[in-house]
């Protein structure tokens, strides 16, 4: 049954920070969305900081169980990576909980949410970090800083598919695995 009520908690939690952001989010809220007394939620959780935490830590395997599943072995390293990371951006644009918390950061600049987002980007790099050391071990690509790489294929992925359709036509995600391959992995290549 604790399991049940712990699950409830997370679930009301998700909803309640999805809708309403971090900040605006209060224990009484998230108590009555699961249906439960306030000090249920303090036998699971000591703080709305720790249960933010739990849920992007599930937010996190969420995200990398869907870059797995885009994964093809019959594909090349660099067609994976571009497969990986659209499908990365795609979740945290997609995800209600997500889009809330970078309009919080963006608006407000909730420490705590800057935090837990920081969290969030550093499991995604580690992530890209792990496929380039593979390619390199694998002989697929040259070496290369594979922490230095990672943070500038995440970042240049953002900007083609975020900053850049600020002012522009969106990229197409063929135009941008082009891109980054011209720009990208021809550097990259043996």
């Amino acid at each position: 049954m604790s399991v049940n009520r712990k699950q409830q908690i997370i679930e009301a939690a998700t909803q309640s920070f999805s809708l309403f952001g971090y900040k605006a989010t209060t224990m009484d809220q998230v108590a009555k969305m699961a249906n439960v007394g306030k000090g249920t939620i303090y036998t699971f959780f000591n703080s709305k900081e720790d249960l933010l935490e739990e849920i992007i830590s599930s937010v996190i395997i969420e995200i990398k169980e869907a870059a797995e599943q885009s994964i093809d072995e019959n594909r090349s390293f660099f067609e994976n990576v571009h497969r990986a990371l659209y499908r990365i951006l795609e979740f945290r644009k997609q995800h209600q909980l997500t889009i809330k918390l970078l309009q919080e950061v963006r608006d407000i600049g909730t420490p705590t949410v800057q935090e837990v987002l920081h969290k969030l980007d550093e499991a995604i790099l580690a992530y890209i970090r792990d496929k380039i050391e593979e390619a390199m071990q694998k002989g697929e690509i040259r070496p290369c800083d594979a922490e230095i790489t990672a943070f500038l294929m995440l970042k240049m992925y953002l900007a083609l598919v975020f900053e850049w359709e600020k002012k522009h036509e969106p990229l197409s995600k063929e135009k941008i695995a082009e891109l980054f391959e011209l720009y990208f992995f021809k550097g990259l290549s043996k």
